[in-house]
C-alpha cells in the first residue's frame, strides 16, 4: 500500500507500517489511529478503501515526509545565517545540542584520522629532523 508516495509494508501491523512515514513517531500512531478511528492491531493489506481514505485525510493535517524535510533544513538554514551557536555547529559537521566529542561523536564526525605520525623521510624533506638524528 502506498500513503504518503511512501510503500508501506502490507504484513506489518497498521500501527508499526505507519512510523515509516518521516515525522510519524509511536506517539503520533496512537492519535491517527484514533481519529480515523482505526484498529492498530489490524495488518495494512487488510484495511478497507474507506479505512485508507479516513487515515489519508487525518495524515493530510499532518506535516509530514517532504513538507516536513523542508521545514527543518529551513530551520537549520536559518540558524547558519544569524550566526547562531546551533548553526555552527551544524556548519562544522559536529553535534549541536552538548554533546561531548572529546572521545566519542564517531558517527558525527566520521572516521577518525592520525595526526602527528610522521615518516623519518618525510621528516628529512620537511626539515625537522637532520638525517644524523633519523
Amino acid at each position: 500500500m502506498r500513503i504518503s508516495g511512501i510503500n508501506l509494508p502490507d504484513e506489518k501491523r497498521i500501527d508499526i507500517g505507519l512510523t515509516y512515514l518521516y515525522g510519524v513517531g509511536r506517539g503520533n500512531v496512537v492519535d491517527i489511529l484514533k481519529k480515523a478511528e482505526i484498529d492498530g492491531t489490524k495488518r495494512i493489506k487488510t484495511l478497507s478503501e474507506d479505512e485508507l481514505k479516513r487515515l489519508q485525510k487525518i495524515l493530510d493535517t499532518y506535516k509530514i515526509e517532504g513538507d516536513l524535510r523542508v521545514e527543518i533544513q529551513g530551520n537549520i538554514k536559518r540558524l547558519k545565517e544569524i550566526g547562531a551557536y546551533r548553526g555552527i555547529r551544524h556548519g562544522k559537521n559536529l553535534p549541536a545540542r552538548g554533546q561531548r566529542t572529546k572521545s566519542n561523536a564517531r558517527t558525527k564526525r566520521g572516521k577518525r584520522v592520525t595526526i602527528g605520525a610522521i615518516k623519518k623521510e618525510m621528516a628529512v624533506k620537511m626539515g625537522i629532523v637532520t638525517e644524523e638524528k633519523a
